[in-house]
Parts: structure tokens; C-alpha cells; sequence
């Protein structure tokens, strides 16, 4: 029963003809869909539960009648790849240099997208497209609970309250993030599908966009030197070179710019759910998908950083806005970025929200069907300690610090890598992709170490030198 699943699978995902006949891929499915659920009816000799089971496992899971378009796929895998951390890649190009940093964010895009080729690879091979049924089907029931816990807490610790922080900086009221929350965000996480997103990740976007315009003419509008910087030292800022950019920057805080930057494509938890949801849904079709966010965000990322890093130079801080404020604080149209950014950030938490309810339904609900009652009390508790961890945990940037250190990298490279080792079985181990894969996963482990360092170091020495992240 389980091969006829996976036949049936990868014959919708080839889209392998089936029927000459038929002219239309839509045709094609439903007699293939007919044809197998007769057959696995004879299977499991008429036994209604038996085949139940095994018709939502070949069916449900993968998402038979995904609605979700192209393009709002490309919203939504954008909008869960784009975060705050944007604003502090012109600081890492002031620590990294021109050339350095375009090295350093062309080799994680590029690894980026190897990590959604493993995922999809996976999920292609068993017919699977939940991160958790993966975990599941790679190392058993720790697996998947593995899977879930490190989605949960990757985007409840270390993404979610990211928002509440954020707002935090700009507007400094913690019953503004209550009421935003409340009524913003909360009718938008109760989306029963992510595809239903598109619209508001699209916008997000959007706002997105208007920033780097915004940076963009700034750059021609802020002359350099100029007046408003008081903060001049003898041991890090050479007026001779205020205005001057560096192609090729060394120094303590280049070591730190690494994780902010490896952590800059992290979308993979929204992966497969997104691929869940696709209309005509294909392994080619969502690395396209994956391809087009990741290369958007990227074109985002290095004019963000390079007209950021042209206007303010060595003045350059951690924060972007911030810096534009210490130059005019009454600028009207920065007030108006300031706006957009918190309207983008904001429209992204329910895209965050998403895979971490998928993940607890996994993981505590498994063999139950959709009810609303479960689908709200989760989003509702989600909200409910994200809210709480900021208003009321001290040092909460820390913990973001130390969840982000271990859960990014499993997520990112070490999960994938091992998901395609232990799944696709028809490669040995000593080839070529397996190799690639078992070194992809041992470079997240080296990832998971540096962060850890760097942490580490800033609490020893009592300094933040990270200067944002994802």
C-alpha cells in the first residue's frame, strides 16, 4: 500500500503520462486520483478505516487541491524570508567591506536554495510535504518531534517576539503591541490556509520596497561629511576616510556580520507548506517559487546595504533608521519608512504564525481532522507568549540570541542535509549528492558553533556587536 502511495505521488508530481488520451492535466489527475483510490479500496478489502488512513496519507498530505498561485506563492515564501534584520546589512557591509559582503550574501543565497533543492528532493522521494512527516519518516517519532519542537521554538522564541521588540524601538508601548495584535494580526492568523496571505504578503513587500526607494535617494540627498555625528573616536573613525568605502573590511565585528548573514534567507519552515498549497504543485514548480523569492530578496538585500553604506560610511550603525534619525529627527519621509516598516513587519508575523500551529497540530494533534475550536486556541496561545516573553522576560534578546544560534542552523542546513541523507535511499552514500549533503549539514553544525562563540563573547565582554539579524 505504501509503494502504490508513492507511485501515485510521483506520478502526479513527474506529471508522467498516464492516459494518451486525456489532453489536459486536470483530466489526467482526476482519472489517476479515481483510478487509485479503486485500487487501494481492493487493497484494503473493503475495510473503511484502512483505507481512510491510507487515502489521507497519499491524498491530504499532499495537498491535492492547492489553490495558491504562482505568484502569491512568491509573496508569501518572500514575506517569510524578509525581516528586520534588513536593517542591519548596511552596518555589516561597514564591517565586512563591498566585495566581502557581496562574497559572504552570494554564497548563503546560493546555499539557500541547496537546502530547499534537499528539502524538495525529500519530500519528492516519500510523497510528503510536512517538515515534521519528514522528521517523521527519516529517524521515527523522535524525528518528528524534532522537527516540530525546533519549528516551534525557532519562529515562537527567536522570530515572533522580533516584532513586539521592533515595535518596541519605534513606539515604546507595550498596549500598542497588545492592541496590534489583537486586531491585526490575530484575524490574520486565523487564515485557515497560507495561500489566503498572498494579499497582505504582497503589501508587505510593497512597504518593503518603499524603504529601499527611500534609501535609495537618500544616498543623493545626505551630503558626506556632514553635520549631526558628535560620536567621532581616535581608535575606530579616521575623519581623513569618513567618506570613503572599503572594499575589504577586517576587524573584531567581521566575525559577528557572518551569522547575521547566514541567517538572512531563513524561510524553510514555510517551505513546504507553501508547496502544500500550490496549484498544480511540482518539485520544478517550487524550486522556481524559491528561486524567484530568494533571488528578489537577495537584489533587496545588497542595494539596502550598498546605498545605506554610501550615504553614512564609517558612521554607519546597527541600526539603519536610527542613523538617518541622528541627521534630521523630524525627517518626514523617514517617519513615513519608519511607518512602512512596522506596517511590513507586522503583515509578516502570520506568515510566521503559520508552520509553528502546522507544527503543534503534528505534534499534538496528528490523527485529528481540521476543527476550528483547535485552529483558534493555538493562535491564540501564540500570540498570548509572544506577548508575554516581551513584556515580561528580562534580557529577551539573549534568549533570541541562543535560539537562534542552535534552531537556525538545524532548520537551515543540518535538518535538510540529514532528511536527504537517511530519505532518498536509491544514492549510496559514498555519491556525490550525499556527500554534498552530509558537508552541507556539517557546515551547519560549524554555524551553530561560531554563533554560540559569538554570544558567548558579547556576554563575557558585556557588548552587542551583532547588530540585528533575521
Amino acid at each position: 500500500m505504501l509503494s502504490l502511495c508513492h507511485f501515485f505521488h510521483a506520478d502526479i508530481l513527474q506529471r508522467k503520462p498516464f492516459t494518451p488520451h486525456l489532453t489536459t492535466f486536470t483530466a489526467k489527475k482526476r482519472k489517476r486520483k479515481k483510478k487509485y483510490i479503486m485500487e487501494l479500496q481492493k487493497l484494503t478489502n473493503g475495510h473503511h478505516q484502512d483505507f481512510q488512513h491510507l487515502e489521507e496519507g497519499c491524498f491530504q498530505s499532499s495537498s491535492f487541491e492547492g489553490k495558491t498561485s504562482f505568484g502569491m506563492s512568491v509573496f508569501n515564501l518572500s514575506n517569510a524570508i524578509m525581516g528586520s534584520g534588513i536593517l542591519g546589512l548596511s552596518y555589516a557591509m561597514a564591517n565586512t567591506g563591498i566585495i566581502l559582503f557581496l562574497v559572504l550574501l552570494t554564497s548563503i543565497a546560493v546555499l539557500s536554495l541547496y537546502s530547499v533543492h534537499l528539502l524538495l528532493r525529500s519530500a519528492g522521494v516519500v510523497g510528503i510535504r510536512a517538515y515534521e512527516q519528514l522528521g517523521k519518516r527519516a529517524f521515527g517519532h523522535p524525528g518528528k518531534i524534532l522537527a516540530a519542537v525546533v519549528i516551534t521554538i525557532s519562529n515562537l522564541i527567536s522570530k515572533l517576539p522580533l516584532f513586539c521588540i521592533f515595535f518596541e524601538w519605534f513606539l515604546n508601548g507595550n498596549y500598542l503591541i497588545i492592541i496590534v495584535s489583537v486586531f491585526i494580526i490575530l484575524p490574520l492568523a486565523l487564515m485557515r490556509r497560507l495561500g489566503y496571505l498572498g494579499y497582505t504578503s504582497g503589501f508587505s513587500l510593497t512597504c518593503m520596497v518603499f524603504f529601499l526607494i527611500s534609501v535609495i535617494y537618500k544616498k543623493f540627498n545626505i551630503p558626506c561629511p556632514f553635520d549631526g555625528f558628535t560620536n567621532h573616536t581616535a581608535e575606530n573613525i579616521s575623519i581623513d576616510g569618513e567618506c570613503e568605502a572599503k572594499y575589504f573590511t577586517i576587524n573584531q565585528q567581521t566575525a559577528y556580520t557572518v551569522p547575521i548573514l547566514a541567517f538572512a534567507f531563513v524561510c524553510h519552515p514555510e517551505v513546504l507548506p507553501i508547496y502544500t498549497e500550490l496549484r498544480n504543485p511540482t518539485k520544478r514548480r517550487m524550486q522556481a517559487i524559491a528561486n524567484v523569492s530568494i533571488l528578489g530578496m537577495f537584489v533587496m538585500y545588497l542595494l539596502t546595504a550598498i546605498f545605506g553604506y554610501l550615504t553614512f560610511y564609517l558612521n554607519t550603525e546597527a541600526e539603519l533608521l536610527h542613523t538617518y534619525s541622528k541627521v534630521d529627527p523630524l525627517d518626514r519621509l523617514i517617519l513615513c519608512v519608519r511607518l512602512a516598516v512596522l506596517v511590513a513587519v507586522t503583515l509578516t508575523v502570520p506568515v510566521v504564525l503559520f508552520p509553528i500551529r502546522r507544527a503543534l497540530l503534528q505534534l499534538l494533534f496528528p490523527d485529528k481532522p481540521f476543527h476550528w475550536l483547535r485552529h483558534i486556541s493555538i493562535a491564540l496561545c501564540l500570540l498570548f507568549i509572544a506577548n508575554l516573553l516581551v513584556i515580561f522576560v528580562p534580557n529577551i534578546r539573549d534568549i533570541f540570541g541562543i535560539i537562534g544560534a542552535t534552531s537556525a542552523p538545524s532548520l537551515i542546513f543540518i535538518l535538510p542535509g540529514l532528511f536527504y541523507i537517511r530519505i532518498v535511499s536509491t544514492e549510496p552514500m559514498k555519491s556525490r549528492p550525499k556527500i554534498q549533503a552530509a558537508c552541507f549539514t556539517a557546515l551547519g553544525f560549524i554555524f551553530m558553533s561560531m554563533s554560540l562563540t559569538f554570544i558567548t563573547l558579547d556576554w563575557v565582554y558585556g557588548e552587542n556587536r551583532s547588530g540585528g539579524g533575521h
